[in-house]
């Protein structure tokens, strides 16, 4: 004689049901498209001018030289402008790098007197050695020394302490006996006090001028 099956109770049926539900619904979640993303890029950032290649410091900026880029607003440095024909014609303070934003701390004009500490000025100096000047960079700190020719040794006198570098040139790009010249003819802008900067330029007249580099 064959034996009844026993019904299943409701609330095992439950369970099953329940169990299925959860596996269609978790089918459904895994089918489903992802969210869209967040806005474009032009959301979040805002053109600027950039050099389309390494510029040494004293390259009077042309049209070639510049392009306009998309940077994170985030990332946007200070001075920096949308009006490449606003740049053209203007004269590097200091190097710019390839996709570095030109900024006004990077011409000749306020924007580069700005950086001289209140009360001292923007003294330029030349010095001996060309080369010397193309190790410093913007931010460095020198002392300048001359070295005139009196007496059977030449005398070397300390003139500037401590100046802060404004501008430094870079070797120039060229061929031929004057490669790797600095740009600019090697002219370095100090910020010193008035005091220093008639000094600096009492001992260029009579001196040949080197400096030694300290802490920034």
């Amino acid at each position: 004689m064959p034996r009844l099956r026993r019904p299943h109770s409701p609330v095992h049926l439950l369970r099953q049901v329940a169990a299925a539900a959860l596996v269609c619904l978790a089918l459904v979640l895994a089918l489903r498209p992802p969210p869209p993303g967040p806005a474009g890029p032009t959301a979040t950032t805002t053109p600027v001018v950039v050099a389309t290649a390494d510029l040494p410091a004293g390259t009077v900026l042309t049209a070639g030289d510049l392009v306009a880029a998309e940077l994170p607003i985030g990332l946007l440095p200070s001075g920096g402008t949308a009006d490449a024909a606003g740049l053209t014609g203007q004269l590097l303070a200091a190097p710019v790098r390839a996709g570095e934003p030109v900024t006004d701390v990077r011409l000749v004009g306020p924007g580069l007197w700005s950086a001289v500490p209140a009360g001292q000025v923007a003294a330029p100096v030349r010095l001996a050695d060309l080369a010397v000047a193309t190790l410093l960079r913007a931010g460095d700190r020198v002392d300048v020394l001359a070295a005139g020719a009196a007496g059977p040794t030449p005398a070397v006198e300390v003139v500037a302490t401590g100046a802060l570098v404004l501008t430094a040139p870079t070797p120039a790009v060229a061929d031929g006996p004057a490669a790797g010249a600095p740009a600019g003819g090697g002219l370095l802008v100090l910020a010193v006090s008035p005091d220093t900067a008639a000094r600096l330029a009492a001992a260029a007249a009579t001196a040949s001028l080197t400096v030694t580099l300290g802490r920034p």
